[in-house]
């Protein structure tokens, strides 16, 4: 009769994973109305057509007029899109941006070629929502640098419109355009002559930038506001407000930066001055030596430690080995170790990726939080890992089976891939020298890391008599492996605090296919036959494989899209995020042109020190210097005296603009603090890897306070909205 149960219970479970994925299935089966949505302007994607159509001229200045940048709309027939100016609660305003560093910059709003519908939508009660159907041409006022060429020009940018009909709306979408040069506008002569007085008005109210609603410069009407002066006074970039429990830190952008430094700042002077010591035996050595110093340390880096478990507890089996199993064991781990370091060498000599430059894909993050949740769960005893001595096996006696070469090597392989968010003291300075010398001393400092590393197990395994203080195996084993479970399950929660948040919710799915599909494979007993295993494999990949699919890309089928979690979840985050900025933008009265602020006020004349904090969320050295250097009481009483303007560089996602400032100064991995002297931009005093406080205090006294002209009146606003002086 138990027998009978148990097959019974066998063939109903056989049916669980089809059933799971058919109900996964007709979950994310999309209903026919999203049809009409479409994550890719311009056809296809997720929901299908756009609805509406982008395109744009550009006409060169004349005697009578400016440059002008004319932007068109075409929209389906039933189909509406919003105003530019729409303000309030109502729906979310047309938004027209025009990418910086073209040698093109706008001088004042878009303007519409005829007003938009203003009407009442029981959606927006007491809102009146202003609407444009059909065709719609937007103007602005241009200026294009004679470096530029208008003739050759192609001007890039983007149209991001909500298309709504009578009972629904469509996600925000981007529409990009290209503008190129023609001799006759657009639009009729008689519109464009009445649009010119309103485009010109705004150029003068806004001081050659687009105006802000509600607030005037001093001075006579008739006269332009200097860009000088936003509401009677400069801004400062200077924090005042130190009371918060973080530093004052203000985002990181080249045009910031750049206008902070001046025009005394020159990257090629101050690559001379910061620039790496050329090749030679002395600095070689010196750097090697380094490089394997801190690979000993990064054993005891906090991105180590959660791995650290898995060689401890073999450790305690080979503590009473023989030493010649013993060393080749460690041997074996010490590979796994290396054969990471010489991967990230060749990454770093041939694509120039830096050291946890990986950490930065979100996809990379997403395969490691699914392999350290696989490895949690075979520490809490849910499946045994099929690798001789990789422990998860869930009974302390079986943990004294014999560690095989291939458990070993993978433990290393996992245990370096883990540790590239960390770098240990002398690491960063010997990794930095490296990438500017030529390939075989990349890969020599690069080895010497790894064998730093490597050093304490090949140690032990030479001699393992060094591990026999540690206790005998028994059942404390069990309880030591269920709590590294629970720490490797805290590693994973730590991975999602720097994963992309459109990808949280999908990956979440993944673990939990992934906890289900183990659970399957565990279920068919150590006693099965081979093929019954090999079974139970192949139907837990393919459930994961299955659900992959619905959860990340989707699949298309007869024109509909199935599943594509994470496309959605993308939509909703970016539909979020921008409505949650520019309505709040627009409700202050601004309007937004180029992607930027049309408020823009000039930096105050003076000269700055500035403190720029090079940072990633994954860098867990980055977030540790933060809170136990960088934002204590000395550093921030010396940052304070000496007005320091703090700017972190986030370095997350490879930021382009992180990117070259980084490559400016010769690193391709943080931290980096980087401290720019006022006066002196070009002779920064630069620290990466670790660094102590009394390091950051003596570099700014050295560096000197930040000097302002004492003509300056004014108050204090984020840096972010500052901008070089034209």
């Amino acid at each position: 009769m138990t027998d009978h149960r148990r097959t019974i219970a066998h063939r109903f479970a056989g049916m669980l994973i089809p059933v799971v994925a058919t109900v996964m299935f007709l979950v994310f089966h999309p209903h026919p109305a999203a049809g009409q949505f479409s994550l890719n302007p311009g056809g296809g994607g997720l929901f299908g057509s756009p609805k509406l159509r982008v395109k744009a001229v550009f006409t060169e200045a004349t005697a009578s007029q400016p440059a002008l940048l004319f932007v068109q709309a075409e929209i389906d027939p039933g189909w509406h899109i919003y105003s530019v100016t729409q303000t309030g609660d109502g729906p979310r305003p047309t938004l027209i941006r025009v990418k910086p560093d073209q040698g093109v910059r706008l001088l004042g709003p878009f303007v519409p070629n005829r007003s938009p519908e203003r009407k009442t939508e029981e959606a927006f009660p007491g809102v009146d929502v202003e609407t444009h159907d059909g065709v719609v041409w937007w103007v602005a006022a241009i200026e294009i640098d004679a470096a530029a060429g208008a003739g050759d020009l192609a001007i890039q940018g983007v149209l991001n419109a909500q298309p709504c009909d009578a009972s629904s709306c469509l996600p925000p979408q981007d529409f990009p355009f290209s503008a190129k040069r023609t001799d006759s506008p657009p639009i009729s002569g008689d519109v464009l002559e009445a649009l010119l007085p309103r485009l010109l008005a705004e150029r003068s109210s806004s001081g050659d930038e687009t105006g802000t609603r509600g607030d005037s410069a001093s001075g006579p009407a008739s006269q332009p506001a200097p860009r000088s002066a936003v509401s009677g006074g400069w801004i400062s970039p200077i924090p005042e407000d130190w009371s918060g429990d973080d530093l004052p830190w203000q985002p990181f952008t080249m045009r910031t930066f750049l206008a902070l430094v001046g025009e005394e700042f020159d990257p090629d002077a101050m690559q001379a001055n910061v620039g790496f010591t050329k090749w030679s035996w002395q600095e070689f050595l010196v750097k090697v030596i380094a490089g394997f110093l801190g690979g000993i340390i990064l054993n005891v880096m906090p991105c180590v430690l959660p791995v650290i478990g898995l060689k401890l507890l073999s450790f305690i089996q080979i503590a009473g080995e023989n030493r010649r199993r013993a060393f080749v064991l460690n041997a074996w781990y010490s590979a796994g170790l290396l054969s990471i370091f010489l991967l990230l060498a060749i990454l770093a000599v041939f694509l120039k990726l830096g050291w946890g430059y990986l950490f930065k894909f979100a996809e990379f993050n997403v395969v490691m939080a699914a392999v350290v949740f696989a490895m949690a769960l075979a520490f809490l005893g849910v499946w045994s890992i099929p690798i001789p001595g990789f422990v998860g096996s869930g009974k302390a006696v079986e943990l004294a089976q014999k560690e095989g070469a291939v458990g070993a090597f993978i433990k290393g392989v996992l245990t370096t891939i883990l540790a590239t968010p960390c770098t240990g003291p002398f690491m960063g300075a010997a990794l930095a020298w490296a990438f500017s010398q030529p390939p075989g001393v990349v890969f020599a400092v690069f080895l010497s890391v790894g064998l730093g590393m490597a050093s304490p197990y090949l140690l032990i395994g030479a001699f393992p008599e060094l591990m026999r203080f540690m206790p005998r195996p028994g059942a404390w084993m069990e309880t030591f492996e269920r709590v590294m479970g629970f720490v490797l399950l805290a590693t994973v929660v730590y991975i999602f605090t720097y994963l992309d948040w459109p990808y949280v919710a999908p990956t979440l799915g993944l673990l939990f296919a992934i906890w289900a599909a183990l659970w399957w494979v565990e279920r068919t007993g150590f006693t099965a036959g081979r093929m019954r295993k090999f079974r139970a494999w192949l139907e837990a990949a393919a459930f994961v494989a299955v659900m992959w699919l619905l959860l990340f890309p989707g699949v298309r089928v007869g024109g509909r899209q199935w599943g594509g979690l994470l496309s959605v979840m993308e939509h909703r985050f970016l539909r979020r995020a921008t409505t949650v900025v520019d309505l709040k933008l627009f409700q202050e009265g601004k309007q937004i042109v180029a992607g930027e602020r049309a408020e823009i006020p000039a930096v105050p004349p003076g000269r700055y020190t500035i403190l720029v904090d090079c940072t990633a969320d994954w860098c867990v050295n980055c977030k540790t210097l933060e809170a136990t250097v960088l934002n204590t009481r000395p550093v921030r009483q010396t940052l304070r005296e000496n007005k320091v303007v703090l700017l972190q560089a986030d370095w997350t996602h490879e930021s382009p603009e992180v990117t070259r400032f980084l490559n400016w100064l010769g690193f391709q991995q943080v931290p980096v603090v980087v401290v720019f002297p006022a006066g002196r931009p070009n002779e920064p005093i630069v620290f990466t890897g670790m660094f102590t406080q009394r390091d950051i205090v003596q570099a700014v006294e050295q560096a000197g306070p930040s000097i302002v002209a004492e003509s300056f009146h004014g108050k204090n606003a984020s840096v972010a909205e500052l901008s070089p002086a034209q």
